[in-house]
Order: structure tokens, then sequence, then C-alpha cells
């Protein structure tokens, strides 16, 4: 229940924790980076054909970004939150609806307005969960003014009831469609079963967390199918060259991860290093002609800090973005990282968090996706600019920590604290 100032206002700390609901309600889904889903491509393609538009989006709101589940007539795959027509949307938690948005003061003068987009209408109904979380949106938008009656207005808001329905429906979904791997879901409740008998027989067992390179550039360069090509190949090479024992899972867009039962951090490290130069050395054909990629790999042992699946998929995270810091196309152990850098136990989470630096004259929002006592791994729009140190601030849990960045992509920093 929302308090409200006198006026009817919510309060900052009301907005705050809706937030922090909201944001909760979406990390359970574990949608954000999944692969394209078929069912959700005909939702958007449906919402072009029923409102003979331009764009049909199902879209996911984290922190500091939209990021499209599903996108037909746009070409980018996500957006800053603070630039997106739906940012409104996910605040209020009801639609809206922009007949000409040359005369709306709130984007008149917007990017994709006056630029090449030229987008003119714009029509957003909140993405809901069951329990009434407001987690994304389903938008209808198009080039020239419009508009849009109540009966459109209630054919889109029951277009995102099917979108809703579908995104439950993949929750259930054992195995990724395009590469044969375990699902996110799936790998992580597999992996949970592992680390008990682990514990409890009291034997080794690591986890790889691999991410193919410059796969963004794979894709822009020789388009999507090739793309999925690449996916394939890696994905076929890795599960040829693991034991029938191993569990191999796809996490998101080009990460996958794998167990390894009864490896220890060395085996574990032998075992990336043998994944890696088998991908380096591969050629892959198709319509595109020949591709070869590579990819990066951190790793990461059960110990006493890290008993559960969060921590070691976290800690092999922040090996593998250190392997990409230092060159990609190589592997890092988490164990072999320098001992100042070293923390303990991780929570994988989502929460909004906010980076300052520049004696705190710029700001940043960001999506933290893993915390813990020493350090934290966050997602921004773009990681260009962010020097070495930084505050961060996690209004949420009332933590504010100078940090440096350990390592960097153009999207994801990981930072230690002090």
């Amino acid at each position: 229940m929302v308090v409200a100032e006198r006026g009817g206002r919510p309060t900052t700390a009301d907005m705050q924790g809706r937030e922090f609901d909201r944001l909760l309600a979406l990390g359970h889904l574990d949608i954000l980076d999944t692969p394209r889903d078929d069912g959700l491509d005909r939702v958007v393609r449906l919402i072009r054909q029923v409102f003979a538009i331009d764009i049909g989006i199902v879209s996911l709101v984290d922190a500091h970004r939209q990021w499209y589940k599903a996108c037909s007539g746009l070409s980018f795959e996500e957006v800053p939150r603070e630039d997106t027509f739906c940012r409104y949307v996910i605040t209020s938690e009801e639609p809206l609806i922009v007949n000409d948005a040359t005369k709306d003061p709130r984007f008149s003068r917007h990017p994709a307005v006056t630029g090449a987009e030229h987008i003119r209408f714009y029509a957003g109904v909140p993405l809901k969960t069951k329990d009434g979380h407001t987690v994304g949106t389903v938008c209808a938008i198009d080039r020239a003014p419009r508009h849009f009656a109540d009966t459109d207005l209630a054919i889109l808001s029951e277009l995102a009831g099917v979108a809703m329905d579908r995104i439950d429906l993949l929750r259930s979904a054992a195995t990724d469609g395009l590469t044969g791997a375990l699902t996110r879901r799936a790998f992580r409740d597999e992996a949970d079963k592992l680390i008990s008998l682990a514990v409890r027989h009291q034997h080794d067992l690591s986890c790889i967390v691999l991410d193919v390179d410059h796969f963004k550039r794979v894709n822009d360069t020789h388009g999507h199918a090739a793309g999925d090509e690449v996916l394939k190949a890696v994905a076929t090479i890795c599960q040829v060259n693991l034991r029938a024992s191993d569990l191999f899972g796809r996490l998101g867009g080009e990460e996958f991860a794998i167990m390894l039962p009864h490896v220890d951090a060395k085996g574990a490290l032998a075992a990336a290093e043998k994944l890696r130069a088998a991908i380096a050395a591969q050629t892959i054909h198709g319509d595109f002609g020949q591709l070869a990629v590579t990819a990066s790999f951190g790793t990461a042992a059960l110990s006493p800090k890290s008993r559960d699946i969060g921590t070691l998929l976290a800690q092999a995270d922040a090996a593998m973005y250190l392997a990409k810091a230092a060159g990609r196309n190589r592997c890092v152990d988490w164990c072999s990282l320098d001992a100042g850098y070293q923390t303990g136990p991780r929570e994988r989470v989502l929460k909004a968090g906010t980076i300052l630096y520049g004696d705190r004259h710029s700001r940043i929002d960001c999506t933290i996706r893993s915390l813990g006592a020493d350090g934290a791994a966050v997602t921004v729009s773009n990681s260009s600019g962010i020097p070495p140190e930084l505050v961060l601030i996690v209004a949420g849990d009332g933590l504010e920590t100078k940090c440096r960045v350990v390592a960097r992509d153009r999207q994801n920093l990981e930072l230690a604290f002090g």
C-alpha cells in the first residue's frame, strides 16, 4: 500500500519502496537478457498488423534501461531508461497514449522524435505480473500521428496479457530451443542439486562461465542468422567436450555456464582452457561465409564461502569479465585474483544503484547484478567515461561506498569496495 503525501503524491520513500518491489519481481522472473522467443516475436508482429503501425515492442525495464525482449520495426535491443517514453508507464503503472509527440512537451524535443527514427505516435501499456508488479511495457509505435480508440487500447492491453502469459510459460522451459542447452532457470535448479550433493558428500565442484567475444559485432556485421549459427557451434563444441555428468546451460544471449562435479579449481581452469582452444580453432560456415570466434572464460570452485549457485556464478562471472578486460580469448580463475580483491559470498540480485564521479558532479543510473560485502557487479548503458574510482549508492540498502573498477566492458563494471 502506498502512503501518500498531503495532496495524494507519493513520497520519495514510497517511490523507492515500490521500485524495490518491482525490481524484485522482475528478478524473480529471471527473464532479462534471455534469448529471443518465437512466441513473443509473434506478439510484436501481431501488434504491427492489427494496428497497421511501424513498430511493436515487448520490453522489460530494469533500473537503468529498457530491454526489448521482442521488437519488430527497430534494429536496436535496448535504450537507457531515462531516454524512453515507457518510463512514464513504469512510474504511473498506467497506459500512456501520445497521439502526436511533436505536440507533447514531454517528447517534442526527444531525439527519437527529432532524429532519424521520426517517432510520432506512441501507445504503451504496463506489462504486469500476476501480483500486479509492472515489470515492463508492451508498445505500439508509429512514425505518423494517429488516433488510438478505447477499443485499440483494450486490444493492446489484452496483448500485454498474452505476452505476460508467454513469459510465465517460458519460466517452465527446461531447454533452450536454439542450442539445446539448459535454460537459465533449469540450469540454476539443477546446479542447486549438484551443490547440495557436493556439500553433503564433501566432494569438489566447480563452475565455468563463458561469453562469446565481440558477439554484437557478429550480429551487426553478418546478421542474426549468423549469430545463431555461432551460438549453436559454440554450444556444440562445449557439449562434445564435456562429460555426461557435467551441467551445461545458456544464461543469456551469448553467455553460457557449466557445472563440473568432482572437479577442483585447477581442474576447472584446465577444462576451460580446453574449451577455449576448441572454440578458437573452429571455423563456422554458413550463407554468410566463414567465421572464426573466440570466448572468454571465468572459473570458480566450491568453498566454505561459496556454497550456493548465486555466489559461484557471480564469482565465475567476475573472473570472466577480468578475462575480457585482459584482452579476451583467455581463462581466469577466481582463486587466482589479487588477494586484495577477492570477496566472500556474492548474492545475485537486481537492484537500483547510482554511480557518482567527478567530485559527485556526474551521476549515472545502474543496475546491481551481484552484491557482496566487498564488491559488486553493475551494468550501465555505456561504461565509457566512467573513471577508475567512483562512489556507488544502493539507496534501497542504505549503502554508499567508494569503489575502484577492477574490470569493465561496454556495459558491465566489476567493482571492489574501499
